[in-house]
């Protein structure tokens, strides 16, 4: 025979019950509110995202001293994006090579911009930029229909251009500005060469799509940089791995490896330019004992021969510190005096980055 629980008890399990689901919402929307801007712009990115290019426009004006009005000179863009590419601060761009044309026709570039991330997959990529709170987003949208795009019957939807509208606007504008879509709410633009992606890729931004989760844990780590790559555990051992390498550098490879202890697969990559000069990389790895692991066998690979890049990564960088938190292991890097380290060893075959 089932005995009733008292009232007064049931009543006390009910406020508890309640009170655990205050706080799980509380926590939740706790870390909504202090995301930091990468990892709001990541959480924008499709599912199917590989490669994620990041850019913060707005820090990278203030590192370099750069104050600009809402209407700089195609000039003042050129010198800012100059003094940007030698300091390392611009290589993550799409937009760097379309900044003159988009600054004379679209009113926007990146000396104005707030940030970009550019999210690159298999199936396509698209350009979320961020843009400051003040933006007329109607007056955007009339600019786009000045310059031929058409107007969606939703204001949310696509703008359809093409490649012949771009080749009319102007010189040098990437293809990811063939198709637009607004979202005011937001403060962001999402912009592709592919039409039917950049649809895809608004059901993601929106929420109500999927979206890219694998690679949060690094995201976290690296927390507001300037510039960084982000990639997938599969991209990052695909595209940084030694098989790239030659026979020789491989043969290399795997004795330094094999000497250092060995290294686990990582499931994330985030390499950033922070904005105190130094550059970090932060790999995840499924369980925190791999980690640990690696934390010792990446950082002696780390301070030693580069096979397949040539020379040594002292040659590049002094290793200042490696650590294991959790699952993710973190390399604090202090890039030598003219050495573009993030933009040089973000493409394979990188030693201490390999699987």
């Amino acid at each position: 025979m089932l005995r009733r629980l008292p009232r007064r008890l049931v009543v006390a399990l009910g406020a508890a019950l309640v009170l655990v689901v205050v706080a799980v919402i509380g926590i939740r929307w706790w870390h909504q509110e202090h995301r930091t801007e990468l990892a709001r712009a990541v959480a924008m990115a499709p599912a199917a995202t590989e490669r994620l290019s990041w850019t913060d426009w707005r820090g990278v004006r203030r590192s370099l001293g750069v104050s600009l009005d809402a209407r700089p000179s195609t000039d003042e863009v050129t010198a800012f994006l100059d003094e940007a590419f030698g300091r390392d601060l611009s290589p993550s761009s799409a937009l760097v090579e379309s900044a003159a044309t988009l600054n004379e026709e679209f009113r926007f570039s990146p000396a104005t911009i707030d940030w970009e991330l550019l999210a690159q997959g298999a199936e396509g990529a698209v350009d979320i930029l961020g843009l400051p709170e003040d933006t007329d987003f109607d007056a955007l949208g009339d600019t786009l229909e000045s310059l031929g795009f058409t107007r969606p019957s939703d204001e949310t939807g696509v703008w359809v251009g093409g490649p012949d509208l771009l080749a009319r606007i102007g010189p040098s504008l990437t293809p990811e500005l063939q198709h637009f879509a607004l979202l005011p709410d937001a403060g962001v633009v999402l912009t592709s060469d592919t039409e039917g992606y950049l649809e895809e890729a608004l059901d993601s931004a929106t929420g109500d799509g999927d979206h890219l989760t694998s690679v949060d844990e690094v995201v976290e780590a690296a927390g507001s940089p300037l510039a960084a790559a982000v990639y997938t555990g599969a991209y990052a051992c695909e595209h940084l791995a030694m098989a790239a390498a030659d026979d020789t550098d491989r043969a290399q490879a795997d004795e330094l490896i094999a000497g250092a202890g060995g290294v686990h697969p990582v499931s994330g990559f985030a390499m950033a330019s922070q904005p105190d000069g130094e550059v970090t990389v932060d790999l995840s790895f499924e369980t925190d004992d791999a980690a640990r692991a690696d934390a010792d066998s990446r950082a002696t690979l780390a301070a030693g021969p580069a096979p397949g890049q040539g020379g040594s990564f002292t040659d590049r960088f002094e290793l200042t510190s490696a650590t294991a938190q959790g699952s993710v292991v973190r390399l604090v890097l202090d890039p030598v005096e003219g050495q573009y380290v993030l933009s040089d060893l973000t493409s394979g075959p990188v030693l201490f980055a390999t699987c």
